[in-house]
């Protein structure tokens, strides 16, 4: 369950604002940075989510976790919201 201004959100409500919010403050297509944290084991998975496109891959400090940052070319806030919906379906990722 996520919480949004106070209020609980069905996910689907969420996403829609989630939505709402890229679409007015983005003009389509756009670069935009994708952040996330993975378990390391979660890696190839993560990156998976991204396709052929490159990503940028540190590991944290005692290796047990990975940062991966993508930047890319997105044509609508639905296809952003897709590319979160996929990752978060892979268990211990947390988006930025």
């Amino acid at each position: 369950m996520r919480v949004i201004s106070g209020s609980e959100k069905s996910g689907e409500e969420w996403w829609d604002e989630f939505k709402d919010l890229l679409d007015d403050q983005n003009d389509w297509p756009t670069k935009y940075t994708f952040k996330f944290i993975a378990p390391s084991q979660r890696l190839d998975a993560l990156k998976d989510v991204f396709g052929d496109h490159p990503v940028q891959v540190r590991s944290s400090s005692k290796g047990n976790y990975m940062s991966v940052t993508a930047r890319m070319r997105m044509d609508s806030s639905e296809a952003v919201v897709s590319i979160y919906e996929e990752a978060s379906d892979i268990e211990g990722v947390i988006s930025l």
